[in-house]
């Protein structure tokens, strides 16, 4: 009977749960079978938001390979031996250092996401305890965190048997996704204008972190400013003359992103570009930046229409879910799912301020001979800075979209930098480097390596009462905002 349990349950961890586009889109067909929608329906919305976030998978893994040239050249041209922040070469190295450090192989993955999901599901039925609203959906991103928590977790307890590791994992795992995605429920729906789902990814903790330091920003500005605005948003701000070109998203981002590639394609050199068959022999090293430079425009564009695909149909279909299976909940999915919202031009913003934290910070890792020595992988560079130059944008204005992704970058080099160092994956070439990777998950190991299980004790402890803290800033806003956000907005204003 449990064979044939953990059977099925496989089957549909690998071909759903950890397949965001049809977990999403399962999501909307039962959420429009429970609203009693006829089959028909049911089934365009299933095929509506699966395509729809599939178009958003086509435009995310177009920005990351875009970038690839960049990547391998920065490291081959300078001849770099260092490690890269990317969730996927962490992954791999936590594969490759497994078992020549620890003696491990992490094969009960499946098991894992089986425990820490419903963990997630029941803190989220519960809420009337635990006040957690949020499900983690993407699975993907779980499978890459789990692989990173359990090197992090043997290198605090390499005694824990197998199944000890699973169930400390699950809990603190399980844990870190309710907490963390319900931390970005209420800024999201600011963002969104309710549009009911949260973030499931990794710089929850930067998200609403940068997005309370823009509050308090804007707050201070307006102070000084009297009742004039302190700082416009993006998309409040007209630029005069020439500068009105940029006023234009889609010119923007091509003339940005154009000086951006341009420069360090230039310095890369086309003969290096030909050897790494990045370009052809006869091919014009002019059209061939300006070829990378645009596509940056033109698969933040695909991004864009997955998210305006398949959002309106998750959260109409999920008062299916919210009002009978899980009442008060949201789903949490990707961050990419922000980049709809708000104004477009943050998102290049926030990229690019971004890069400019991160490249100061590698700079300074160089000159102060760190034994480690980072190169910036696309994923935190751009999903983690986007996100906050977005949320910031939002409640800050200009000057904080421009801020907090340059601290961001600087804490994601050189949080990863001393972490990965300190817990010995460094050696093995990649570490994940978002941004909650460079800043809560090395405080969580601090304790737990230090005090012991105490320390578990206390991470869990920790976690489970910051949505105490929040329930007790609104008691009797915090749930209304997800059930009924026009109603939250005329009794507490847009950003209480």
């Amino acid at each position: 009977m449990g064979d044939i349990f953990m059977e099925i349950w496989t089957y549909f961890a690998t071909n759903i749960l950890t397949q965001p586009a049809y977990l999403i889109g399962s999501i909307v067909l039962l959420g429009y079978i429970l609203l009693g929608r006829p089959i028909y329906e049911c089934l365009a919305g299933f095929l509506k938001a699966t395509v729809g976030y599939l178009i958003l998978a086509v435009g995310s893994g177009g920005l990351v390979n875009n970038f690839r040239p960049i990547l391998v050249g920065l490291k081959d041209r300078f001849n770099l031996e260092a490690m890269v922040t990317d969730p996927y070469f962490g992954q791999n190295a936590v594969d490759a250092g497994l078992m020549e450090t620890f003696g491990r192989t992490f094969s009960d993955v499946m098991i894992l996401l089986l425990i820490a999901f419903i963990l997630n599901i029941l803190l989220v039925r519960f809420q009337k305890y635990t006040k957690l609203r949020a499900v983690f959906t993407t699975g993907n991103v779980q499978i890459q965190q789990a692989a990173t928590a359990f090197w992090i977790l043997l290198f605090c307890f390499p005694e824990l048997g197998r199944v000890e590791v699973l169930v400390f994992m699950g809990i603190i795992l399980g844990c870190y996704w309710a907490v963390a995605s319900n931390l970005t429920v209420g800024v999201t729906q600011e963002l969104t204008d309710g549009a009911g789902f949260a973030i499931a990814h990794q710089q929850m903790f930067g998200v609403y972190i940068f997005s309370t330091l823009a509050k308090w920003w804007q707050k201070n500005s307006r102070k000084k400013a009297g009742n004039r605005k302190a700082d416009k948003k993006l998309e409040d701000m007209e630029l005069p003359g020439f500068l009105s070109i940029f006023n234009e998203n889609m010119v923007a981002t091509s003339l940005l992103m154009l000086f951006f590639f341009g420069i360090i394609l230039l310095v890369l050199g086309q003969e290096y570009l030909i050897e790494s068959e990045f370009m052809v022999q006869g091919q014009s090293f002019l059209f061939y930046i300006l070829t990378t430079s645009l596509n940056f425009a033109v698969y933040l564009a695909i991004l864009q229409l997955g998210v305006r695909t398949f959002v309106d149909e998750l959260t109409q279909s999920f008062q299916g879910i919210s009002n009978t299976i899980l009442p008060g909940a949201v789903p949490g999915i990707d961050v990419a799912a922000t980049f709809g919202f708000g104004s477009p031009n943050a998102v290049t913003i926030g990229f690019l301020f971004g890069a400019l934290g991160q490249f100061l910070m590698i700079i300074l890792l160089i000159l102060f001979r760190s034994p480690t020595i980072v190169i910036a992988g696309f994923i935190p560079l751009f999903f983690d800075n986007a996100v906050i130059a977005v949320f910031s944008n939002n409640r800050g204005g200009f000057k904080a979209a421009c801020l907090f992704p340059f601290l961001s970058g600087l804490i994601q080099v050189g949080g990863s930098a001393l972490f990965a160092t300190w817990i010995g994956l460094s050696r093995y070439g990649g570490y994940i480097g978002m941004f909650d990777w460079a800043s809560a998950w090395p405080a969580f190991t601090v304790l737990m390596k230090f005090l012991g299980y105490a320390g578990v004790v206390l991470v869990v402890i920790g976690l489970l009462l910051i949505p105490q803290l929040q329930y007790r800033k609104n008691p009797k806003g915090y749930f209304l905002i997800v059930e009924d956000y026009q109603k939250y907005k005329e009794n507490f204003g847009e950003n209480n």
